[in-house]
């Protein structure tokens, strides 16, 4: 048995095949940077008041986020309090602002005590147009906004909006003029959602060629084409360090690269090392989930709540074996495995229920039971809970007594 497999993840072996994977760096943890409070916020209609944000922060800390983006304080009053209120609690994690290549931006990070900061530009022809903005304009403006940030001691990773369709020798001006300015940090930006994997990783390989083994790499990418989680593992592979994200993949648009997915995915399925407690994801979904007023899917990877239950008849067979029907143990997400009846139970599912219910039925009884659940489940069209389970038991006992 391999140590993956003691570990609890029941992957393909064809992942580990010699002419599949692709090296990726064992000898670092991948660290994440959240931005749930900043990028996250931006879903259409999601508005968190300051308090909000500092529970959130508080619960990110505890999962093992190693940047929290407490937000972008010149946008509101709202935010600029938010941001405050995180950075004076004594968190773990750094404590990240937000702000464009302007000035003002970056005072208002200064009044808040900021020591650390993504400071923006457009990059792309597209984008620079839209800002009606000259590349020499935008270099200046970034060279400017950095260096007044450095001189007052903020630690800066350049952020290049929509990155990945720059024409690649002014992507790598800019980066240059970011780092000339006091950049110690650069960000790879897939801003809509753009590139492949394969594509994200030889740009952060380019990027990483262009500016040496030193600096440190972010990737930031969005799932428009539902990629986003393959592009953060391509960009790990390709040589970024950080992983920028949200809970639940919130964001504008399709969202934002989902941090639990990428960590679960890096670790379960390559074995690269994360610095992220993930038996504590789950319940931080749920609270992000239920400030932002979000829905959810049931069957979303990782905190889905539909991963580790099980209706289906044949597969409530096999639940005594997890790796026989999951790819990794409930336990490394924080989950409990369960059995729910509805109209895809089986005699099993019957078996199992009852057992965890305390319930002694004969074969008979099973058969009888199995059969009024599924007619419950499909006349209600939805699952039979357990209080409905036990009365039905209860009187499949009083018909079998009479």
């Amino acid at each position: 048995m391999s140590s993956a497999e003691k570990n609890g993840i029941w992957v393909s072996e064809l992942n580990r095949r010699p002419e599949v994977r692709k090296p990726f760096d064992l000898g670092r943890a991948v660290q994440f940077y959240d931005t749930t409070l900043r990028d996250g916020e931006q879903s259409v209609g999601v508005v968190l008041t300051p308090q909000q944000k500092m529970e959130i922060a508080r619960a990110l800390d505890g999962l093992g986020v190693g940047r929290i983006e407490a937000g972008f304080p010149r946008v509101s009053a709202e935010d600029a309090e938010a941001f405050g209120l995180i950075a004076k609690a004594g968190l773990k994690a750094e404590i990240w602002g937000f702000g464009r290549a302007l000035k003002a931006d970056i005072d208002e990070l200064l009044r808040l005590g900021a020591h650390a900061t993504v400071i923006e530009t457009p990059t792309s022809a597209i984008k620079l147009r839209a800002y009606g903005l000259s590349v020499d304009e935008a270099m200046r403006r970034a060279a400017e906004a950095i260096g007044y940030a450095r001189k007052n001691g903020v630690t800066v990773a350049f952020f290049t909006v929509d990155g990945t369709r720059t024409e690649l020798e002014t992507l790598k001006k800019f980066y240059r003029c970011a780092l000339e300015a006091g950049a110690e940090e650069l960000v790879v930006v897939d801003t809509i959602g753009a590139c492949g994997p394969e594509a994200v990783e030889f740009l952060v390989r380019q990027v990483r060629d262009w500016v040496g083994v030193n600096v440190p790499l972010h990737f930031h990418g969005h799932n428009d084409f539902g990629m986003a989680t393959a592009c953060a593992v391509a960009a790990v592979r390709g040589g970024a360090e950080w992983i920028q994200g949200t809970v639940n993949g919130m964001g504008e648009r399709a969202g934002n690269a989902d941090l639990g997915e990428v960590a679960m995915a890096l670790t379960g399925l390559y074995g690269v090392p994360v610095r992220l407690d993930l038996t504590k994801i789950r319940e931080v979904s749920s609270l992000v989930r239920r400030t932002a007023g979000h829905e959810l899917e049931p069957w979303k990877p990782v905190v889905g709540e539909n991963l580790f239950m099980r209706e289906s008849g044949a597969v409530a067979s096999q639940f005594h074996i997890p790796e026989a029907i999951e790819p990794f143990s409930a336990e490394l997400v924080g989950a409990t495995r369960a059995i729910v009846l509805g109209k895809k139970s089986g005699i099993d599912s019957i078996a199992i229920k009852a057992k965890e219910l305390g319930i002694s039925l004969t074969m008979e009884e099973q058969q009888a039971a199995l059969a009024a659940v599924k007619q419950a489940g499909t006349e209600k069209r939805g699952l039979v809970t357990d209080n409905e389970f036990r009365e039905i038991t209860e009187r499949i006992k009083r018909a079998a007594s009479a």
